[in-house]
């Protein structure tokens, strides 16, 4: 990890205080920032009470909007440079990931990803290159990054919610039927989830769907139970 590049973002829960059991880490789109999908956090806490999240800040300030944020440049678009900008970032989220399971204790499969566009894109690079499994990566209006170079890298094959709306003309839908089928034929248990009627966004469905499949795979409902 390059020096003075540490994340840190904006978190909330566990909703049944005390300490995590669970940990989920938000990765925001392009030209966002941390707040953007923290206040996802209540929705998803009310099946995962026990469950820390967190959404750290992207490095870096957004090409477009110097307002934003991003974790990597879309200015050369080049396959090549954008593999090299989703390693950098992946190497500050694996780092952040480090420091936020030490906190509470916790392992790769007590925790989940969850990204949004360009937050999708690199939930699904580092996610599935981390070298233990992790519980499981959700990715919203994402697409898959240099597959290609997946097969050598691939390692704890984690379950994947895939979930797209079908009239995104930003990240195209096809972009995620395509990582379902690339997914799917590399031994992954992954599920594609498309939205009618809906364009780069998240909906209620997509919530939905989202809350129930880290309700299965972070098993925290289970644990609040006890």
């Amino acid at each position: 990890m390059m020096q003075g590049m540490a994340l840190s973002g904006p978190s909330y829960g566990p909703a049944a205080g005390g300490k995590a059991a669970k940990l989920v880490v938000f990765l925001h789109g392009w030209g966002a920032n941390g707040q953007d999908l923290i206040g996802l956090a209540p929705h998803f806490a009310r099946t995962l009470p026990t469950t820390s999240f967190v959404s750290p800040d992207a490095p870096f300030p957004c090409d477009a909007n110097p307002m934003g944020l991003q974790w990597f440049s879309f200015a050369d678009n080049s396959q090549a440079q954008l593999l090299a900008g989703a390693r950098l970032a992946a190497s500050l989220v694996a780092a952040f990931l480090d420091e936020e399971q030490a906190k509470f204790g916790l392992k790769d499969e007590d925790t989940a990803l969850v990204g949004f566009s360009q937050g999708a894109m690199l939930a699904l690079h580092v996610g599935l290159r981390m070298k233990r499994r992790l519980a499981g990566i959700v990715a919203y209006s994402g697409v898959m990054i240099a597959a290609e170079t997946l097969g050598e890298e691939l390692t704890g094959k984690p379950p994947v919610l895939l979930v797209h709306g079908e009239q995104d003309s930003v990240v195209p839908a096809q972009a995620s039927q395509v990582a379902h089928r690339f997914l799917v034929h590399s031994g992954l248990d992954a599920r594609l989830v498309l939205r009618p009627n809906l364009a780069h966004g998240i909906d209620e469905e997509g919530l939905r769907q989202g809350q129930a499949f880290l309700q299965q795979v972070l098993g925290a409902a289970r644990a609040a139970t006890h």
